[in-house]
């Protein structure tokens, strides 16, 4: 299976890009790269696999991100993930929550190049699609021009091909989760120092990412941008890409095409017993900017999660915008 273009991707985000989420910001970009949410080693291995990490085969290209430190455990759950038709499986060395801090996973895992170095061995000995990692620049005290450098060399030695890089650092003690997506500064001249430094790793940029503009300014030092919670908050943000990055002559659909086209899907989803808050909040953004967007979340967000409730609230919803044409400069 070809490795996937990374050009242009959507970073894991725990409860936010699960299988609903990405079904649906295919219909607007067919070629970015999507990824799952986290996926513990543990619950691969001992929960319901369907249900983590089954997916709809629209979803390609799509990677699993996988959290643990486990290499025997990593590498079996790598396995089970690529028998599902995973295009990448990712580890995941950048997450700071107090749950990965005490499963030894996540960011804590920059203090240890050498385990995460294992882990990538133990999981490309046993699949074909690429083991990638996504990681911080360091966590708490550590020298950034020291550990990002370290955690790439240990990497890259042990066959990994492809280092994601949230560009900043990762306190552990003394912020939340939350506080580590924003208030560590980003550091993007470090990021562009590393893949000058080793040209041969593939290196794709993360963190405050918040337009195309932005992204395409990176391309010009890096491989690849994901973005993360700008492409969940306006997904519209995604439209462009296709066209932008990767050439494609079709336009994107526009904003109603995408519900029109998310609606068989919520319908099929329904029936199965899917309630339609699982899929609608998901949708909230789409019309962000546009006229009538407030009526549209507020329709979604007050009706959705009444029982019984179906795909008629998101018609009545659409009806409260404006029809639009693709947005070509949807940035």
């Amino acid at each position: 299976m070809a490795a996937p273009s990374k050009t242009i991707s959507v970073a894991p985000m725990m409860d936010w890009t699960d299988r609903h989420d990405r079904f649906f910001l295919r219909l607007i970009s067919r070629r970015a790269l999507l990824y799952t949410e986290m996926v513990t080693t543990g619950a691969v291995l001992h929960g319901d696999r369907k249900r983590l990490l089954g997916f709809d085969p629209s979803e390609h290209p799509v990677a699993v991100q996988l959290g643990g430190s486990e290499p025997a455990e990593l590498a079996e759950a790598a396995r089970i993930a690529e028998g599902f038709g995973y295009d990448e499986v990712n580890l995941n060395v950048g997450c700071p929550s107090d749950r990965v801090q005490s499963g030894r996973f996540g960011a804590c895992l920059m203090l240890e190049p050498d385990l995460v170095a294992r882990c990538v061995e133990a999981m490309r000995v046993v699949v074909s699609i690429p083991v990638t990692v996504k990681c911080r620049i360091g966590v708490d005290d550590q020298e950034p021009e020291e550990a990002l450098p370290a955690m790439a060399r240990a990497v890259c030695e042990a066959g990994c091909e492809t280092l994601i890089v949230h560009a900043r650092k990762a306190w552990l003690q003394g912020l939340s989760p939350k506080e580590n997506r924003d208030i560590p500064p980003l550091d993007y001249p470090l990021v562009y120092r590393l893949k000058q430094a080793m040209p041969e790793l593939e290196i794709i940029i993360n963190g405050g990412i918040t337009t195309l503009d932005e992204a395409e300014a990176h391309l010009a030092y890096v491989d690849g941008a994901m973005l993360g919670r700008a492409a969940y908050q306006n997904p519209y943000l995604l439209a462009e890409v296709d066209t932008r990055f990767y050439g494609e002559a079709r336009p994107p659909l526009s904003r109603h095409e995408v519900l029109e086209a998310f609606l068989p899907y919520v319908q099929r989803e329904l029936a199965q017993g899917t309630h339609l808050h699982a899929m609608s909040r998901h949708i909230l953004g789409l019309f962000q900017g546009q006229p009538g967007a407030r009526a549209f979340r507020r329709h979604i967000s007050e009706n959705a999660p009444r029982p019984g409730a179906g795909v008629d609230v998101i018609r009545d919803a659409m009806a409260l915008v404006s029809r639009d044409q693709p947005v070509l400069a949807a940035q």
